[in-house]
């Protein structure tokens, strides 16, 4: 832990039913005061279009963009898309290769990547991989919160799927 910096947990996860199909996002923060309380907030939200990949990266962007100061931030997550992306440091070669991978395809999902750095920035972020389904509770816990959000009424439009003009 870096001193001076509130150290958070979060747990994300994202969902999508079908894909592309309805979707959602879950994440969980915790973090313990200085008076020792341990503090915990769900988010969550649900989209009418999207796909699994870009409910996983929501999650995480949720999560991240909840917070009002810098802080120290161990985020979970059972997608290594996600957790890859910054652990392998595949982002800095996309970023250099003006958003094309390896094979110099265009990267899915860049708008949700730029937001996802910005969300990053004023934060020192430990990306961590849990397997999924596994019975990791807090994994189940955004599961479900990410698959009752797809799964509810007042879903969202996401506009960086749907206006893209195309459904890959």
């Amino acid at each position: 832990m870096t001193a001076g910096l509130p150290h958070v947990v979060a747990y994300t996860d994202g969902s999508s039913r079908g894909n592309p199909g309805p979707g959602g996002y879950g994440a969980v923060l915790s973090f313990v005061d200085s008076a020792g309380e341990t503090h915990e907030r769900e988010l969550s939200a649900g989209y009418r279009l999207t796909t699994n990949n870009r409910m996983e990266l929501m999650g995480a962007i949720a999560a991240l963009e909840a917070l009002n100061r810098p802080c120290e931030v161990e985020l979970h997550s059972d997608s290594q898309y996600l957790v890859n992306a910054f652990n392998k440091r595949w982002i800095a070669g996309w970023q250099a290769r003006g958003w094309k991978n390896a094979s110099k395809q265009p990267v899915k999902n860049p708008d949700l990547w730029q937001r996802l750095l910005r969300a990053v920035e004023p934060h020192r972020v430990t990306w961590v991989w849990v397997k999924g389904h596994a019975g990791h509770e807090m994994n189940e816990r955004c599961d479900s919160l990410a698959t009752s959000a797809a799964d509810g009424s007042a879903l969202l439009v996401d506009e960086g799927f749907e206006g893209s003009g195309t459904l890959l």
